[in-house]
Formats: structure tokens, C-alpha cells, sequence
């Protein structure tokens, strides 16, 4: 499923929300939380940013992206039913108030079961969906290029982990996210840190068992060592 990032900035202390919403539920943009690192070594995650500042970034794989796609960004849909639609929406914006800003706009999904998602009768039907948009004045966002170096976010991503797991484990279950929306929804990006990650990881597996075979070495030659 694709959202179209062309939304409708809100500021977050107000109501605007209810009117994208008249039925009362919510919709949001393949939203969660996830702690992948701490705060002296923090992991890295994905967030959705506007395209406009993207392209002032000189992102490395940018050459490579498919035009056909260039305006949608792939994932998911929740559906927040009324009764808790306002709750989570006062959640999301006291949360999200430093660093990000919210928006709405079509959700365009790739297949519709009526009876799953109320309100989406015929196939492709577009859903007005809240998506929170990070800004460049985010605290957590990377503002030194070299630390958004493809090889320098897999270095710190194979060793980050927080109280939600390994960084690596979010990533790779990312790339099979991707992967299982299909219609060319995979990234080549998050593909590449998984494959550079895994490198990394065997590397350092191989070191820790020349390591372990060294010690197997000085305990044969020197039985006092394993004692």
C-alpha cells in the first residue's frame, strides 16, 4: 500500500484532525515505536520525511531510484476506531510534538476485503490517513554526512540494541516487511545496510572464533591457563 506524501500540515494543538475524520476513527500511517538503542549509543530506525528536504541530503543510492515510484512511500494502514481514536491521537501528538509534524493524506491501498476494512468498499479507493513527517530540527535526526555513510549506519546498527531488541533483528525484519507488500515495495537501501550488517556479523563471528581457537591453542600448550 502507498501513501502520497502531498498531506495537509496540522499544528498539533489543535482539533483540525476530527475534520479529515467525520465518522470519528482515525487512520494512521504505518506508525510504531521502536527502541533499538540507548541513549549513549543510539540504534537507527526509519522515520518518513518530506521529499523536498530528501533531496538536499545527496543521498548515495538516490541515482538509483525507480521514477515510478518516486512519490509513494510503502507500508501500512491502522485503523483506530472511534472509541479510542482520540486517545491515541492526544498520545501520538504529545509524543511526537518535538521533532515531528503531523500530516494527512491518501492512502492508496493495493488490495481492500470490505469486511476486514470498514469504509474502503472498491478495490484501490483512496483513505485519508495521518502520517507524522520528521523535521529537519529533530533532535534524533542524522545531521553529519558521514554518519549517514551506508557503512557507518551498518557499523552502528550491527552493535546498537535497546530495550525493544537487536537493531539488526529491526532491520532485517524491515527488509521482509518490505519485501512481503510487493509491487516493488522493497528498498534498495535497507537492502544494502542488510547486506553490509551481515557482512559485519561474519566478520565478526570469525574473529571470535580464531579468538576462542587461539585460547583452545594456549590451553593445550599450557594446561595452567585453563585452570
Amino acid at each position: 500500500m502507498a501513501a502520497i506524501l502531498q498531506g495537509h500540515q496540522v499544528h498539533p494543538e489543535g482539533r483540525t484532525w476530527k475534520t479529515h475524520f467525520p465518522k470519528g476513527d482515525l487512520w494512521v500511517f504505518g506508525y510504531g515505536t521502536d527502541h533499538r538503542g540507548t541513549p549513549e549509543q543510539p540504534g537507527r530506525v526509519v522515520t518518513v520525511i518530506e521529499r523536498s528536504f530528501w533531496e538536499t541530503l545527496d543521498d548515495p543510492l538516490a541515482r538509483v531510484e525507480n521514477q515510478s515510484s518516486a512519490d509513494k512511500v510503502w507500508g501500512v494502514a491502522y485503523h483506530i476506531p472511534a472509541s479510542h481514536a482520540e486517545e491515541v491521537h492526544d498520545y501520538l501528538d504529545e509524543r511526537e510534538i518535538d521533532g515531528y509534524s503531523a500530516h494527512y493524506t491518501p492512502f492508496h491501498p493495493t488490495s481492500v476485503d470490505e469486511s476486514q476494512v470498514p469504509g474502503t468498499a472498491g478495490y484501490g479507493t483512496p483513505i485519508i490517513c495521518m502520517v507524522y513527517i520528521g523535521q529537519p530540527t529533530n533532535p534524533q535526526f542524522l545531521r553529519d554526512p558521514a554518519e549517514r555513510e551506508p557503512q557507518n549506519v551498518a557499523q552502528v546498527i550491527s552493535a546498537g540494541q535497546g530495550q525493544s531488541g537487536k537493531n539488526a533483528e529491526y532491520l532485517f525484519l524491515l527488509e521482509k516487511a518490505l519485501e512481503s507488500i510487493g509491487l516493488g515495495s522493497a528498498d534498495l537501501h535497507v537492502t544494502d545496510l542488510v547486506r553490509r550488517v551481515k557482512a559485519i556479523e561474519a566478520d565478526e563471528q570469525v574473529e571470535a572464533d580464531e579468538r576462542e581457537a587461539e585460547k583452545d591453542v594456549n590451553r593445550y600448550l599450557d594446561p595452567s591457563e585453563g585452570s
